[in-house]
């Protein structure tokens, strides 16, 4: 049988771990529930395990034959900090936590897939990668720093996510860049407050965010190159509490994203300029926050032909879309993919709502086409 024949034959397992998970959400660093179910389980399965990787996070390692070459399986464990708004009998039972991405999913996945490689011949070693963090927290940062690729060394590297509005048992992966680098910002503005029926003797802050705001965007059209993609998002301005109080202060916080480092680095460089020039010519002071949070997702040529491949086995070729277009949404397995060539795609969730909507749910049908292609990109690597 192929991987997908004999990992549909776990689903009743794998839906019950899924669906626990779900019930008992955890946020990023937080998963200590999660990682310990993980843990058991491939402890259960006769596979190596190594806790607290990264805070929370769990390495199983698998070693046939005397092979020397290494491949790495990652998976993401982390829910958001949002309320569900589903009637499912497994919704979350803590209050304003929800796997509104579908970790839960991935999680379930990489343990089918480990549970299928416990038993399957090839020549050389597995790494199953369960990352905390994913959503923002830096989990894949904090699994770097504790070692992760020097303790479980790795040749290639692979990872998968969900994607809602895909069939059932259909794939897509970007050849090159995938996901763009994404970085937060916050800009606070102080001048100086006054009544609001005495602006003169203000320095109004709000009035300085609101230029800002607005000559921001002249740094995508002015400052980065045509030939480049990028988006600045402003989601956020907060400033005073009275109908008729000039406050002191007000800020600004949203996203930068871009898949080319340099191109990030001039955005930072040209928010920081602008912030501070408009501040000043209206008396005011402008401090600016800028964070990297996501590196940009970029796969590699071999490895993603590789996984691409390996889910043309089992799908056929006319299910596996190997040209779909780069996403503006980031993804901090970058950070282990800078370190380590891999690829990242996506598998169908069917019908679902969309990823962070408070209706989604993962779609238990796609868990073994996760877990198949996972294991056999693992198996085809190293062959005997």
């Amino acid at each position: 049988m192929s991987a997908l024949e004999t990992i549909k034959t776990y689903a009743e397992e794998m839906t019950a771990i899924r669906r626990d998970f779900h019930i008992h959400p955890e946020l990023g660093l937080e998963e200590h529930r999660t990682a310990d179910i993980v843990a058991k389980k491939l402890e259960s399965w006769g596979i190596e395990v190594h806790r607290g990787v990264g805070v929370t996070g769990v390495v199983g390692v698998i070693r046939k034959g005397t092979g020397g070459k290494r491949v790495g399986l990652r998976a993401d464990m982390d829910c958001l900090p949002m309320d569900e708004m589903t009637n499912l009998p497994y919704r979350s039972q803590t209050p304003g936590k929800m796997h509104a991405c579908g970790h839960d999913g991935h999680t379930t996945m990489l343990l089918a897939a480990a549970k299928y490689l416990s038993q399957a011949e090839f020549n050389g070693t597995v790494n199953l990668i369960f990352q905390p963090g994913e959503e923002g927290i830096g989990g894949a940062l904090a699994m770097l720093d504790d070692g992760l690729f020097e303790r479980f060394p790795c040749d290639t590297i692979y990872a998968l996510h969900n994607r809602p509005g895909l069939e059932i048992g259909k794939y897509c992966i970007s050849p090159g860049p995938s996901s763009a680098g994404g970085a937060f910002f916050d800009i606070k503005i102080t001048g100086t407050g006054a009544h609001g029926a005495r602006p003169e003797v203000s320095v109004d802050p709000v009035l300085v965010a609101s230029h800002i705001v607005t000559a921001l965007q002249s740094i995508l059209s002015r400052n980065v190159p045509p030939s480049e993609t990028a988006v600045l998002s402003v989601t956020r301005i907060v400033a005073g509490e009275a109908y008729n109080v000039i406050p002191e202060s007000a800020s600004i916080a949203g996203t930068a994203r871009a898949f080319n480092s340099d191109v990030m680095a001039k955005i930072e460089a040209n928010m920081k300029r602008i912030a501070k020039g408009v501040a000043e010519g209206f008396g005011a002071t402008a401090e600016v926050d800028f964070r990297v949070i996501f590196a940009p997702l970029i796969n590699d040529a071999g490895p993603t032909d590789m996984i691409a491949d390996s889910a043309a086995l089992l799908v056929g070729e006319s299910n596996v879309d190997r040209k779909k277009p780069p996403t503006m949404g980031s993804e901090d397995f970058s950070f282990m993919m800078e370190k380590v060539p891999g690829a990242y795609i996506q598998v169908g969730n069917g019908d679902s709502a969309q990823l962070h909507n408070p209706a989604y749910d993962f779609n238990d049908a796609c868990t073994p086409y996760g877990a198949a292609v996972l294991a056999t990109v693992a198996e085809r690597s190293l062959q005997t």
